[in-house]
């Protein structure tokens, strides 16, 4: 019984983890969009706005950069509660697939920041 209680603790949990990480993305596009739109329209010098949107872009990576950690944790803790092989190899997939993206897009941000 404590245990089945446990998992469905836990189940709540990765679901609650997925949705953050959701909202996590939302939330960094729409602070991205919303500051975009302010320098296009306040900013004369088109190369001033240029430099501004290449900043955004690398907050918002930012953003997604910690939505993918946050989903990570979440299989991590969905692969405990179900460590059958099918499970732990879709893990593995997702991990190193989103690792990629992860190292891809902090590199992209950090070669945006050397240049800014």
């Amino acid at each position: 019984m404590i245990n089945l209680v446990f998992r469905n603790i836990l189940h709540f949990f990765v679901t609650s983890l997925q949705w953050l990480s959701v909202i996590v993305i939302i939330y960094g596009v729409i602070i991205q969009f919303t500051s975009f739109m302010k320098s296009e329209i306040t900013c004369k010098d088109r190369k001033l706005a240029v430099e501004k949107v290449i900043v955004l872009k690398n907050f918002l990576g930012t953003y997604i950069l910690f939505a993918l950690e946050i989903l990570i944790g979440a299989d991590i803790i969905e692969s405990i509660l179900d460590p059958s092989i099918n499970h732990i190899l879709s893990l593995a997939a997702l991990v190193i697939i989103r690792t990629i993206i992860s190292y891809f897009l902090n590199k992209e941000i950090e070669s945006k920041d050397k240049n800014s």
